[in-house]
């Protein structure tokens, strides 16, 4: 089964337990992937995490049920998996502009989320310039938190993670002990690496380092691996975070590798992170 299915296959899961008390390691089964590896490929490809998808889903139901039956606020809450009908008016007012009355009465718009299909991008304008490596075990040195995929700690997390080591000029440190072969400041993704639990991750600000490990920072062995490493042009976030779009609805699909590890890297250079010339890269282990 194709990435793509798998996918496919989770949402419409979704869409067939969307009234019932659905888990995101439930979700991440169907697709055959660990939950990290799921959400991160979802909400790349929506723009949305899952809960934000399955709360619109059911909104939409909801405001349907409203303007088509005469069933009570109340029990539409309990059944579209609020504790209160004032916790639902909220949601709903949130996403509609308007409350569950008013929507009943048909005053104002309602906002429809309609059930996703995945479909594969294949535009090839833009060409996306990459290589295959095939590189030995490195070490990468530097320091690590560990976020929590269900509840989105990875997402809110990440940003303010590199705020702080930036803050303390971290980045510095790791530029002056990077004398590996990857030039640069690594953020360095590790998914399931001995945790029970696999929505749990470590997230590295690390360095490629030969030989010593400073006595401020921590050493993981990355894994020998084939790695595909794609080129990235542009200023901070936005560069990053297209290139990512574009690997998973653009290249995964039109090339026979799929991901083989759970170590990914963002490479970053010490020019200016907001120079259109700003040159970066992505590296994922392949097989």
């Amino acid at each position: 089964m194709s990435w793509i299915e798998s996918i496919q296959k989770a949402i419409n899961y979704m869409e067939e337990h969307l009234l019932d008390d659905l888990t995101i390691d439930e979700i991440a089964r169907e697709a055959n992937s660990s939950v990290f590896h799921f959400q991160r490929t979802f909400s790349i490809l929506t723009d949305m995490s899952i809960a934000d998808y399955l709360r619109r889903r059911r909104l939409t139901l909801a405001a349907q049920e409203l303007m088509n039956t005469d069933n009570k606020v109340i029990d539409l809450a309990y059944k579209y998996g609020y504790d209160t009908p004032e916790a639902f008016t909220k949601a709903f007012r949130k996403q509609h502009n308007v409350t569950p009355s008013e929507a009943r009465k048909k005053q104002g718009k309602l906002q429809s989320y309609n059930r996703l299909v995945i479909q594969v991008s294949l535009k090839g304008a833009e060409p996306m310039k990459y290589k295959i490596v095939e590189k030995e075990k490195f070490q990468v040195v530097g320091v690590k938190r560990t976020y929590n995929c269900k509840m989105g700690e990875n997402t809110q997390g990440i940003p303010l993670f590199w705020d702080e080591m930036n803050s303390q000029e971290m980045d510095k440190q790791l530029f002056h002990l990077n004398n590996g072969d990857i030039k640069g400041v690594l953020g360095v993704c590790v998914a399931d690496r001995n945790y029970k639990d696999n929505s749990l991750i470590d997230y590295w600000i690390a360095t490629d380092r030969v030989g010593d490990v400073p006595e401020n920072l921590l050493a993981m062995e990355v894994p020998a691996s084939k790695w595909v490493v794609f080129e990235v042009h542009g200023p901070m976030p936005d560069a990053m975070q297209n290139t990512w779009k574009k690997i998973y609805s653009e290249w995964f699909p039109s090339n026979p590798y799929e991901q083989s590890g759970s170590v990914e890297l963002e490479v970053y250079t010490d020019e200016d992170p907001f120079s259109p010339d700003l040159y970066s890269e992505i590296w994922i282990p392949i097989k």
